[in-house]
């Protein structure tokens, strides 16, 4: 049942997102005809990507999590989408940073704009990064530290918002 309640959220947020709103925006600039010149097979990685990254998340979500990614909604909207986690995620791509599923939607969104080579949908990727960022900080962070407490300022303590870490080995390996 999470699953299903996940799908109609992927549905509804995300494929707002990254769907009907470039749609829109394609439609109401005229865009000349697609030129699909080498260059813009260059969108395709990113949003490839952006969409792996995305579903994993989700699947942290529902099997780590025990919920999904449904703390934006009122009570009458999660009876359709689920609850939010009951767990704190901190596995999978989660480990490497806070934010993995906000970074595969933009990944997504600016792999449109190269693809349809589109400046509209490079403002709405530069925008929607923007409203995620305050989002998270100012929305999703506080409600997070309320819930989970110690847990999830160390958490955060560990692991970077936006920018993953590099970690080195420490030099006690072989060298090559």
């Amino acid at each position: 049942m999470l699953a299903l309640r996940a799908l109609v959220f992927t549905v509804i947020v995300p494929g707002t997102v990254t769907i009907l709103v470039p749609l829109l925006l394609l439609s109401l600039w005229s865009v000349p005809p697609a030129d699909f010149s080498i260059l813009r097979y260059l969108g395709l990685p990113p949003m490839l990507l952006g969409v792996l990254l995305y579903f994993l998340c989700v699947w942290n979500f529902i099997f780590v999590g025990k919920g999904t990614p449904a703390i934006w909604f009122t009570k009458p909207f999660r009876t359709i989408i689920g609850e939010e986690p009951l767990f704190l995620v901190s596995q999978g791509l989660y480990r490497i940073v806070r934010n993995p599923m906000y970074i595969g939607v933009i990944l997504v969104l600016f792999g449109e704009a190269i693809v349809f080579w589109s400046l509209p949908l490079l403002i709405h990727a530069i925008v929607m990064g923007l409203l995620f960022h305050l989002a998270v900080v100012y929305i999703e962070e506080p409600h997070l530290r309320e819930k989970f407490g110690n847990e999830y300022q160390q958490y955060c303590a560990s692991v970077p918002r936006w920018v993953p870490k590099i970690r080195h080995s420490g030099g006690k390996g072989k060298s090559a």
